[in-house]
């Protein structure tokens, strides 16, 4: 937090984090189907790396429509580092079946300017080898 003098009143200016950015950039876009949200949070020189996408606004305004209406994207992990967020998540409504994401964006004057993704298919603990849980709720719920 910093405090600015102005006109002998002191105000405060809050820095919001980029993770702050990304999450409701994610919320508005993909969950309140608010494509005003690109021009808020995207960059206009926005680079995407999933080879299924196109860079540049265009490719999330033509996302939008092809959306399942039970899309939800749900964060778990949020790590940032610098103009570095990335985010481990529950995605449905992507695809058939639930996925896990982890999604990379890097962020430039405070809009995501280049994103990349890594998706992989949700398999239960009770089918799993090892038990556990692919997402990370239990993580952030139990503050480990």
């Amino acid at each position: 937090m910093t405090l600015v003098n102005l006109n002998s009143k002191y105000i405060k200016l809050i820095k919001v984090e980029n993770k702050e950015i990304v999450v409701k950039a994610m919320n508005e876009l993909f969950h309140k189907k608010d494509s005003a949200a690109i021009e808020r949070f995207w960059h206009q020189s926005y680079i995407q790396h999933n080879p299924s996408m196109i860079s540049g606004h265009q490719g999330l305004n033509d996302l939008l429509p092809l959306l399942d209406p039970t899309f939800k994207w749900e964060p778990g992990i949020i790590v940032e580092d610098g103009n570095i967020v990335i985010t481990h998540s529950l995605v449905n409504g992507w695809g058939p079946v639930p996925v896990i994401v982890v999604d990379i964006f890097r962020m430039e004057d405070g809009k995501i300017a280049e994103h990349w993704d890594v998706v992989q298919q949700e398999v239960p603990a009770s089918e799993s080898a090892n038990g556990n849980a692919m997402n990370s709720f239990n993580i952030i719920n139990n503050g480990k």
